[in-house]
């Protein structure tokens, strides 16, 4: 390496915290290749184009829109000049089995409504639960989520916090403690389904996603949030790095002890002198450093992990609904007869139960450009069981009787007609999240985020194994959702050194 020679650094993977991690290393004057097996950028931030149709396949909102803005800052841009994000009102609303419904708003005073309407004696309860969220938002998230966690005494120095704020307890037994209504109950404890979680295991700390809405908003991100994932292509390309698509990292290759490349699967070597994998942690270790010794993140540990549950997504598109249903907005949940016991279902018993509870988006309402003129765009999420299960599912034979059973639903609870108006139709099982992301137990979060697999208890920024190797994505610290992802890049922004300067820093050709 001579001084006029930039550092360089590989990204494996180009999902949102792989470029979050390039536009942070670019900015840090690396010289930055991201490498992705997609044929367009984002991951499961990505999207598929059929029949007129664009579905976004993984994250449908933004929650916190300054992480973003942060990330393009620290690179000397403005984001809100490559994405435009349009708030949400509501957010969403959820749908009971008996007809009620409760709608999430960003007005307080709407919001105290909404409660009290549901029910008046959870009035006082509510205003406690967001000055618990507020509280846990300062501490879990602006505090132990933008820093790293890679050092036991990071997390003995935080213990009397935990203890203080309860982490011990669950989600849903605090939201029980402040909300006697079974449904506000469900209202303001679900939330980390949406990050792998279960709510009645899953710390208290993720109260905090109440504070998150209530601060920030809910947005939608016009063009998806495969724009997103474009828009970061974009500034990694313009800091001098490259975005190599269609190609897959077979293996980290490692000299002197220290993470120096990777073997393509067409058996080519790419050298540098970091190595940044936004591959799943457990595909990290298990696969591209299946030839290394591993004291930590070894196959029997990595088995023992629990992993967050599996998703059933169907995608489809409709004709001629745009004003046929029009009480359905961008996003809802339509709740299904039990809550606790089939959540035991998917994430103890690995149970493909026959109810189901469903998360609707349709982004047609809001973004014209999803569908053709007059028609929508539907993309429908349930949480199901991961494949590690020993009573694992067969979904070659499943898929197609559950989507079927997913359209009953859909079409009884709140879009009825749409069996007569479907044009386009895509399904994704765990089984594709295991093959196109590869996923874990096709796991759609990766590790689950319960109290002692968060913090130091993750995978950490900085491999506990390799030297030279740094980890960003859904399952390393602070975790997944896309403010998670985004915050693993700023984590990892403080471990990595600052590139030594250079002369003048070559600009790649695609």
């Amino acid at each position: 390496m001579t001084d006029s020679a930039p550092q360089r650094a590989i990204v494996i993977g180009a999902g949102l915290g792989g470029l979050a991690s390039a536009m942070r290393l670019g900015a840090k004057g690396y010289h930055v290749t991201v490498l992705d097996k997609l044929d367009r950028p984002g991951g499961r931030g990505s999207s598929i184009t059929q029949g007129g149709h664009r579905f976004d396949l993984g994250p449908t909102i933004v929650t916190v829109p300054q992480g973003l803005r942060d990330l393009w800052a620290a690179c000397g841009r403005d984001f809100d000049r490559d994405v435009t994000l349009k708030p949400m009102e509501p957010f969403y609303q959820i749908r009971w089995p008996d007809g009620s419904h409760f709608t999430m708003r960003d007005d307080p005073q709407a919001m105290e409504d909404e409660v009290a309407r549901l029910s008046p004696r959870d009035v006082k309860g509510y205003h406690k639960f967001l000055a618990d969220a507020e509280a846990r938002y300062w501490f879990g998230f602006e505090d132990l989520g933008r820093r790293p966690m890679n050092k036991l005494w990071d997390l003995i120095k935080v213990l009397p916090k935990f203890a203080w704020y309860r982490a011990d307890r669950s989600v849903y037994a605090h939201a029980a403690r402040r909300f006697r209504d079974e449904r506000l109950r469900f209202a303001f404890s679900f939330h980390p389904l949406f990050i792998g979680g279960d709510p009645f295991r899953v710390t208290s700390m993720y109260a905090l996603v109440s504070h998150l809405e209530k601060a920030f908003g809910v947005h939608y991100a016009m063009g998806g949030v495969q724009a997103i994932a474009q828009a970061m292509a974009g500034v990694v390309r313009d800091q001098g790095g490259m975005v190599r698509l269609g190609v897959e990292v077979d293996e980290i290759l490692v000299e002197g002890g220290r993470a120096a490349g990777v073997r393509l699967g067409d058996g080519t070597e790419v050298m540098a002198d970091i190595i940044v994998s936004n591959a799943d942690a457990g595909h990290t270790y298990a696969r591209l450093l299946r030839n290394r010794p591993r004291k930590r993140w070894s196959d029997a540990r990595l088995k023992r992990t629990r992993w967050s549950m599996g998703l059933y997504v169907w995608y489809f598109g409709t004709r001629g609904t745009r004003e046929m249903w029009g009480d359905v907005g961008h996003h809802s949940i339509i709740v299904g007869p039990r809550y606790r016991d089939h959540i035991k279902d998917i994430f103890i018993r690995g149970h493909l139960a026959d109810d189901m509870s469903l998360y609707v988006h349709r982004p047609s309402v809001t973004d014209p450009s999803v569908a053709p003129d007059g028609d929508d765009t539907f993309y429908v999420l349930s949480p199901v069981p991961h494949l590690g299960h020993d009573n694992g599912v067969d979904w070659q034979a499943e898929a197609e009787p559950y989507r079927k059973k997913m359209l009953a639903m859909l079409e009884e609870r709140l879009l009825p007609g749409l069996s007569g108006r479907i044009t386009e139709s895509l399904v994704f099982t765990p089984e594709t999240f295991r093959d196109r992301y590869f996923s874990p137990l096709g796991a759609g979060f990766s590790i689950e985020p319960r109290i002692l697999q968060s913090a130091w208890f993750r995978p950490h920024n900085v491999s506990e194994e390799l030297p030279g190797l740094f980890l960003a994505g859904a399952g390393t610290h602070p975790g997944a959702g896309v403010p998670g992802v985004i915050g693993t890049a700023e984590v990892l922004a403080q471990l990595v050194p600052d590139a030594a300067p250079v002369a003048q820093l070559p600009v790649a050709a695609e």
